[in-house]
C-alpha cells in the first residue's frame, strides 16, 4: 500500500516494489542521466494526462451518439450553438 506524506516543498509517495525492477529501474534511469524522482514524476503526469484523454473520449462520444439518435435537428442545432465555443 502506497504511503503519502506531505512537507512544504512537495509530497513524498512511498510505496514496496520488487528488489530485481528497483534496480532495473535505477540501472535504466543512469544511463539515461536522469533522477528517479523525475522519471516517475514524468510517468504520473502521463499516466492523468492519458486518463484525462479518455475521458474527454468518452464524454465526446456520447454527446455525439446522444445528438445522433435525435430526431429533431432544431433542438440539436440550438443545443450545439449553447455550447459552442466561439472565443477561439
Amino acid at each position: 500500500m502506497a504511503k503519502n506524506n506531505q512537507s512544504a516543498s512537495g509530497s513524498t509517495f512511498t510505496f514496496r516494489i520488487d528488489p530485481a525492477l528497483k534496480s532495473a529501474f535505477m540501472a535504466a534511469t543512469e544511463t539515461e542521466n536522469r533522477s528517479v524522482a523525475q522519471v516517475l514524476r514524468n510517468f504520473m503526469s502521463a499516466y492523468v494526462e492519458r486518463k484525462r484523454q479518455k475521458e474527454f473520449a468518452a464524454e465526446a462520444r456520447r454527446q455525439s451518439l446522444r445528438i445522433a439518435s435525435s430526431r429533431d435537428e432544431k433542438e440539436v442545432m440550438k443545443w450545439m450553438n449553447d455550447v459552442a465555443d466561439t472565443e477561439s
